[in-house]
């Protein structure tokens, strides 16, 4: 793990959770998919974005932490060969590629790459 890539959070309202973290928080956006369900806010100058997910879009979704990898693909087959049971095989998202999992706990946890290949 290299470093946090986002901190995803479930959103009721998509609309009023924007207000509370632009308005309350004073957060800058980053960037606005509403069309697709997600708003992102910076945290002061980390890249690490906060992503609020709509849950009228994502019904299923829980909070959850990424940390980016250098790829996906390694780490999800050496994950794997641990024992760490995934959700999904890593699939194509904008920046790369990425896969979710849970700890014992059952937090919800992925990795991301940057690689578009």
């Amino acid at each position: 793990m290299k470093n946090y890539d986002n901190f995803f959070l479930p959103s009721g309202n998509l609309e009023e959770s924007c207000d509370f973290y632009e308005k309350i928080l004073g957060l800058n956006l980053k960037f606005d998919f509403s069309d697709m369900g997600m708003v992102a806010y910076k945290v002061g100058q980390e890249e690490p974005a906060i992503i609020l997910k709509d849950v009228s879009r994502f019904p299923d979704f829980k909070p959850t932490i990424w940390f980016e990898v250098d790829n996906v693909s390694d780490t999800y087959r050496d994950l794997k060969a641990k024992g760490v049971v995934f959700f999904s095989e890593p699939f194509r998202i904008k920046t790369g590629w990425a896969v979710e999992f849970s700890d014992p706990s059952g937090n919800r946890l992925g990795i991301t790459d940057y690689n578009k290949e």
